[in-house]
This record gives structure tokens, sequence and C-alpha cells, in this order.
């Protein structure tokens, strides 16, 4: 199966999906679902499938997206237990459908993809993996399809001016993605850095030991809003247990109503975004200690950094023992950290809870390092096409020139600020599998996005990025985490993305081997325009007789 040798005409087409994550699992389920295939190996780096929700294990963590939205539509869940889910409820969901669809007998673990390069001649990739269960030992397989489903966080970020310092440090050291649920907090002095989304889930509730003194080191102000959670009562479960589609209604309106709050990420919605502004700024007023409301409350405006769905983060800022400090960091030192201000400031763990790099991420280096190592059919890398472009660039987030039957899941532009990335995936699979399809059933090679195309969309897509209020600040949303291109975020709703994804524009593509498919989609128009003939004259006809 691994194998996957094209020169075997015998031999189905083989895929190969990178990742065995949210989206790896998601495109492995839907091509047995929607095109019954089974020729696939899914190779994932880890010993463990889950991806995000198999890593991030701090205390706290969970999704800031309703349960019910943030799951696949084809695999829509019950027994969730609130309107926001934890990590444990969500890793068994994913490692739970991943069992449910026999993805076992599909996947290798502990096998990273290390290289892959297409084959201009076998027109097929040659993808390297290395086995960590065996020495290491490298191998090379045969894919005519490639799906890149390493999604986007899953490279923790350590800020740069801090690394050189860090093995000064005589206490311990992590990142809130790799938790150390080995050391013991209590009694400790505990230094986080960073106050984004991870840092605001882990604050209260490393916090709620009174003897645990934290000093949370800030550098930029962040937008929260209320975290209105709220179990599901037993009756409610039981009615979307029995009446499936009372549930796909609930969904649908959390669909829509997220989607309407994308409405605050375009600059001519002025009214939206000073009525978002005023009502957040109300709510740090609220639940903040007064000390704090100023620094707490930024500039910029709401939506250009991931806004916080707060999980009591800013309540536990009145904890006596949780401080904050602005005054930004030197560098690391053996007691503690060195403040700009010259003060030292002792500490017993330093935890960075700094989020994580979707520039290196969407570099296509080594997947050792998280990203996919990819050559195409130019001879050109997938970090090479990126800095062509300056910064990460594709159709649609799935697609690039130069690299025939790859799509990527999660890719440049696609994720938003306010939805759920599991519906834009999900979009994402159905344009591949269409595309993939023709290639699955040997009527053709392979399917590429051509250059014009991808040019067209991406000037579009900047133009309308340059609208939007991502411009006004430093983020993970762009390239080099300055005023550089804006490459993590979609700019509209979910349901504009899951419209310009619904199928693909076929003249849009370069197809090679296709004959046999050509010659079938134009027996298929042919019957269609006979039929509408037939249709419109007997529809006249007795038009005629009725008159």
């Amino acid at each position: 199966m691994a194998s996957g040798d094209s020169k075997d005409a015998n031999k189905s087409p083989h895929v190969v999906i990178v990742g065995a994550g949210l989206a790896g699992i998601s495109a492995a389920i839907q091509l047995k679902r929607q095109l019954g295939y089974e020729n696939f190996t899914i190779f994932e780096k880890a010993s463990a499938v889950g991806g995000t929700w198999r890593d991030n294990t701090y205390p706290g963590c969970g999704s800031d997206v309703p349960g019910h939205w943030y799951s696949l539509s084809t695999e829509l869940n019950p027994e969730w237990k609130s309107y926001y889910v934890g990590q444990p409820d969500l890793q068994a969901y994913w490692e739970g459908l991943w069992k449910k669809y026999d993805l076992k007998a599909h996947t290798r673990l502990s096998t990273p993809v290390t290289y892959t390069e297409w084959d201009k001649e076998e027109m097929n990739y040659k993808v390297t993996v290395k086995d960590e269960k065996n020495g290491g030992e490298e191998s090379v397989v045969r894919a005519e399809i490639v799906i890149w489903a390493i999604g986007g966080f899953f490279e923790p970020l350590f800020p740069k001016e801090l690394e050189g310092s860090l093995e000064r440090f005589k206490g311990m050291v992590w990142h809130s993605a790799k938790w150390r649920h080995d050391v013991e907090l209590k009694g400790k002095r505990v230094g986080v850095i960073g106050n984004g989304c991870s840092a605001a889930q882990f604050i209260p509730e490393i916090s709620a030991d009174p003897s645990v003194k934290v000093v949370n080191f800030c550098r930029t102000p962040q937008w929260f809003i209320p975290r209105v959670n709220f179990k599901y009562p037993g009756i409610l479960k039981w009615i979307f247990r029995h009446a499936p589609f009372i549930m796909r209604l609930y969904r649908s309106l959390i669909m829509a109503r997220s989607d309407f709050s994308a409405l605050i990420f375009r600059k001519e919605n002025k009214f939206f975004i000073s009525t978002a502004k005023k009502a957040m700024s109300r709510y740090i007023r609220h639940a903040a200690p007064k000390e704090y409301v100023e620094k707490l409350t930024p500039s910029y405006s709401p939506g250009c950094k991931r806004i916080i769905v707060d999980p009591d983060y800013l309540k536990s800022l009145h904890r006596p023992n949780v401080s904050l400090n602005w005054d930004g960091i030197e560098e690391v030192v053996e007691e503690g950290v060195k403040l700009k201000t010259g003060e030292i400031v002792p500490l017993d763990i330093i935890i960075f809870g700094t989020g994580y790099s979707l520039a290196n991420r969407a570099s296509g280096v080594s997947q050792e390092t998280g990203s996919l190592n990819v050559k195409g059919r130019k001879g050109q890398t997938v970090r090479e096409y990126f800095d062509e472009q300056g910064g990460a660039t594709a159709y649609l987030g799935s697609s690039m020139p130069g690299f025939p039957n790859l799509y990527m899941l999660l890719g440049p532009n696609v994720a938003t600020g306010h939805a759920s990335v599991i519906f834009s995936q999900e979009a994402q699979i159905g344009l591949a599998l269409q595309l993939m399809k023709p290639v699955l059933e040997g009527k053709a090679k392979y399917f590429e996005i051509t250059d014009e195309a991808t040019d067209k969309y991406n000037e579009w897509l900047q133009g309308r990025l340059q609208n939007s209020v991502w411009t006004d600040c430093m983020s993970y949303y762009r390239s080099d985490r300055k005023l550089g291109k804006i490459v993590a975020t979609f700019p509209g709703p979910v349901a504009l993305f899951w419209w310009l994804s619904r199928t693909p524009v076929w003249e849009r593509y370069r197809a090679v081997g296709a004959e046999a498919w050509a010659a079938e989609r134009r027996e298929s128009w042919v019957r269609k325009l006979v039929l509408f003939a037939v249709l419109s004259v007997s529809a006249s006809v007795a038009y005629l007789r009725v008159m």
C-alpha cells in the first residue's frame, strides 16, 4: 500500500496525506466517504494523532469556537457537554473519528516526511519518510497526489530577542504547547511571557492556587469579549441525538451569527467597528482591576489581533498573587528576567505563552520543524516560490503553480479571525476531491493551477486585505510579525470562501494526460445542451397549444 508505484499499471494512484491532525483526519474521512477511496497513507511525525489537541494540554486549554461549529459537518456530535469545549473532549472527538473510519490501517505514526520532489517523467511525487521507530531509517514512497495537512498551530514561537539568553536561566523553561505536567507549581514564582489566547487560558488556572505567584509580562494589549459558556442539559442532548436536523439548524445559527461578526474586520464598516470597540472597552473596564484598565485597552481596531474570548483572565488579575508587567524584557538572566528598566525579576519558572509561527509553517521547511519540504515541477521549492511572491501565496489557500496534484489544507489566507477553521478546511477538501477524482479514476495524470489564475486571485485577495483591520497592527497574521504581507487571514465571511471553493473553475487549471476526462466532460456538456434544447422545445410546443 505504501509504495504507490506508478510503474505498475494495475495499481490505483496513491495518495499521501502529511499529518494526522484535524486536517489530515478530515481529508482521509472524505476520501472514504465521498470517493470510496482506500489507497492512501497518512504519515504523522508524532506517536499519536490529534494535532493541536494532542499537543496542547496546558491547564484550561480549549477552543474559543463553539463545539457544534468546531466539528465536521458530516460528523455532528450531540454529546458535547458545553457550548465551548475543552481539550480532552476535542482530542477524544478527533481520535474517535480516526478509529471510527479505521484510519489506523492507513496511518504510519512516528514517521515524518522529510522531503518531497515531483518526478517529471513518472508524473508523481517521490516522498521521503523517516521511520523513527526503526532507528530513523529513510525510505521513498511514490504518490500521485499529496495532501499537505500539517495545520497552522504546531511550531511554538519564542521571541527572537530572548532565544540567546534562555540557557542562562537556572530554573525551568517551557512553552505552553509543550506543557510540563511533571513540574509542581505550588509555592513557585512563575513568569508568564505573552498575553494572547493561550496565556489567557492557563493563567486563571495556575493562579487559582494562592501560593503560586504569577507575573505576566505583556507587550501589547488585547481585545476581550466575555466567554458566555454553559452546559447543555440532558434533554437538549437527547433532542440533538434523536432529531439531528435540529442540531444542524442550531449549528447553522451559530455559523450565521459568527459570520455576521466578520463585518467588524472591514474598515468601511465604521459603525460596527465603533460599536464593537465601545462594547469591548466597556467589558475591560468592568472586568479588570482599575489600575490595569488603561494599559489593557488597545488603540488598534478590534480584530487586528485575534480577539480573546475571555476565560476569566481579566477576573484573575484581581488576585493578589497575579500581577502584570509592561516594562519590557531586556534578557533572561540566571535568577529570572532583566527588564529594560534594569530591574531584575526573580523567578523559579518561565512559561512562554507566545503563540506559534505561521510564517515558518508556510515556508516549506522540513516537517521535522513542522513544515513540508517540497520541490515542484519547475525545480522550485515551496519556500522559493513564497519568497518570490513576498510571502506565503496560494490559490484559495490550496494550490500553487508548479506543484501538480499538491493540495494544502489551511494554507495561506484561509483562516479567519471569527469562525471555525474546520469549515474552511472542509471547503478546501471538497475542492481538492473534485480535482483529484479524474486522477484517481485514471482519466488524468495531474491538474495544476496556473500562474495567471493564482496571480489574479491574490491580486483580488490582497486588495481586499488592504481595506481590513489586519493592516492596523503587527500580528501573527503577517509574514514576518512586522508590517509585512498578510498571509493567514481570508478577507470575508467563511460563506464567501465556501462559495469560491465550491467547485473548480477548470479553465484555471493546467490539465495533463486528461484527454479521456476532457472528452467525457465535452460529452456531458453536449448531453446537457441536448436535454436543455429538448425541454425548451417541449415547453414552447406546450405553450403554443395552450394559446
